[in-house]
């Protein structure tokens, strides 16, 4: 088949695109990717990328046109609206000439929803047909950081979000708990399908091997609880620290690693709590390192805020955690805390109960090693039935055919 797809995001930015693309290509099939100059997250663009460098290039076999875009700079509201509307409109004007005939397009619908205008031109104009992969939803994910603050941009969000939906052909979510969220927000045609579709974890944590003795001396004794990746208020950091407070007389230590908005609040509380023996960070690693520190840690931790968006949400750290063969240790609502209880592959308790954490951890701590054996091989049996990166992508070229 002969596949577009329209991604804001792309390699040399880490996102799962690469590799379905890459996948895709192994398989035999056509890929062309439609995407901005890389810029994030840093908001400026990457070494060899400008907003007049080369636009069609070439990625693992994976035809590639970056179109120029407005680089998100330090992520206020003005410099995302920029960034997000320049990938639309540009992208969208070279739909409207890209005269190339594909079997469909996919969008990768990670924020922002408007990304999904270019295949919507490409499908009013020649016809192809154009199925969107949800990852975020909108405008539920922008209400949620409190930046929209007036109503008539709130509406027209709406607008937009509903009319990206019904110009769908079929709609692909990463957690079950996203399909009704879909629906209620226009009339379906009833030949429109909203197809469970989940993410996987990067090749970087499939069969790797590990240097067990890296990192080792950055490491705490004691019982070892990891948060790995984007320090952010989502994150929900406050309810985090308030566990490492009542378990400070125990042997469990917090491992950070990562960046985000929320890194210098963490750094600051870690002093003003006195907390420099109970939580450690250690700094932001690119994700091929990080399967060196997992070795290390007892647990891994989950965690969002105690909001309704968040419980559509599954963090795609969970898929690495569970096919590094880790146990996860949650304060999580929603699809999240299912997969965890389903597939028995660690403790949960509602986001933001960190005194129940803090007691589900006392209790485990207890005859750890055993329980702990038992939550890894559930994780990674788990992940080998639901999440693998072959199987997904089976399921999705089998729904296509269909």
């Amino acid at each position: 088949m002969n596949i577009l797809i329209v991604s804001q995001y792309f390699w040399p930015e880490n996102f799962k695109i690469n590799e379905f693309c890459t996948e895709l290509i192994k398989r035999g099939h056509q890929v062309t990717v439609i995407t901005g100059k890389p810029n994030y997250p840093k908001g400026k663009f990457y070494d060899g990328f400008g907003f007049l460098s080369k636009i069609k290039s070439e990625y693992d076999g994976v035809k590639v046109y970056r179109l120029p875009i407005i680089p998100r700079g330090k992520a206020t509201g003005l410099m995302l609206s920029l960034n997000y509307l320049s990938f639309a409109f540009l992208g969208s004007i070279f739909s409207l000439f890209h005269n190339k005939k594909y079997d469909f397009s996919l969008v990768f619908a990670v924020s922002p929803i408007t990304a999904a205008l270019p295949a919507i031109v490409h499908r009013a104009v020649y016809g192809t047909r154009h199925f969107l992969w949800v990852l975020d939803l909108w405008p539920e994910g922008v209400e949620v950081t409190g930046k929209l603050k007036f109503e008539l941009i709130r509406k027209s969000l709406y607008h937009i979000v509903r009319f990206v939906y019904s110009k769908s052909d079929r709609i692909y979510v990463s957690s079950r708990y996203m399909k009704n969220s879909i629906l209620e927000k226009f009339d379906a045609p009833e030949h429109l399908k909203v197809i469970y579709l989940p993410q996987w974890a990067e090749d970087d944590f499939i069969n790797k091997k590990i240097d067990k003795g890296k990192y080792k001396n950055l490491l705490p004794e004691g019982f070892k609880i990891m948060f790995a990746g984007n320090i952010g208020s989502g994150q929900d950091i406050p309810a985090i620290l308030n566990a490492a407070k009542l378990l400070k007389n125990s042997e469990v230590k917090f491992i950070f690693l990562g960046d985000g908005s929320e890194k210098g609040y963490l750094l600051n509380k870690i002093k003003e709590l006195d907390l420099s023996d109970k939580v450690y960070y250690l700094g932001s690693y690119p994700v091929s390192e990080m399967i060196h520190f997992y070795y290390h840690a007892n647990m891994m931790l989950l965690t969002l805020r105690d909001e309704l968006i968040y419980s559509f949400t599954v963090p795609a750290k969970l898929q690495s955690y569970l096919a590094s063969s880790k146990p996860v240790a949650a304060m999580i609502n929603g699809e999240a805390a299912d997969i965890i209880k389903r597939s028995e592959c660690g403790i949960v308790v509602d986001a933001g109960d960190f005194k129940s954490f803090k007691l589900k951890i006392l209790d485990l701590i207890t005859d750890p090693s055993s329980r702990l054996k038992r939550m890894k091989n559930n994780g990674y049996r788990y992940y080998e039935n639901v999440f693998k990166k072959e199987k997904v992508i089976d399921l999705f070229l089998k729904h296509i055919n269909q």
